[in-house]
């Protein structure tokens, strides 16, 4: 008996080998990660011999913004007051209302900047083409912004004081959210 004789597309094995190639550096670099493998030192850094792999080994996570201090503090909540202001505010949050709290200032009340931020975090996982797939943005909406929206503007919320003028005065309910992206113009 002979052997069938099947058309191989050129640079089909090429494209085989380079999938192997892929794959045996993910399962390393995954040991690496999950056992202290190969790869890795102690303090977790990538051997200084190996340059192809450093970048992919030294993975950072970005950081919760409750833990940071100053300068690194101020600069992160800086870049969420932008997203908030610039994309949450206008895009999504409707006029505040008795059922659906919003503060003007709400970068003085920690429980807000710890779910904004966080929110903010899934956003740009789950808005990056590089990082998502095409249902990123429906999971964001549904597993992120619906729950941490609904926990902010419930009415015992953290916003609950400042829409009734009960217990943070100076947070009062304004005519108008503002924007760090709108500009009064004359």
């Amino acid at each position: 008996m002979s052997d069938p004789d099947f058309e191989v597309p050129v640079g089909l094995f090429q494209d085989l080998e380079d999938l192997k190639a892929q794959v045996a550096a993910l399962t390393a670099q995954l040991q690496a990660l999950t056992q202290g493998g190969p790869g890795l030192d102690p303090a977790g850094s990538a051997d200084a011999d190996d340059d192809d792999t450093d970048d992919e080994a030294e993975w950072k996570f970005p950081p919760f913004i409750l833990l940071l201090e100053s300068p690194e503090y101020d600069d992160e909540l800086r870049a969420l007051i932008e997203w908030v202001e610039g994309v949450l505010v206008p895009g999504y949050l409707a006029g505040p209302s008795a059922d659906a709290r919003w503060c003007h200032l709400w970068f003085e009340h920690p429980v807000a900047v710890a779910r904004l931020h966080a929110l903010w975090l899934a956003w740009q996982e789950l808005t990056d083409p590089a990082t998502c797939d095409y249902t990123g943005p429906s999971v964001w909406h549904r597993d992120h912004y619906d729950p941490c929206i609904r926990e902010l503007r419930a009415p015992t919320g953290p916003f609950a004081g400042c829409v009734k003028g009960e217990y943070q005065i100076e947070h009062r309910l304004p005519g108008l959210v503002p924007s760090a992206w709108r500009h009064n113009v004359p």
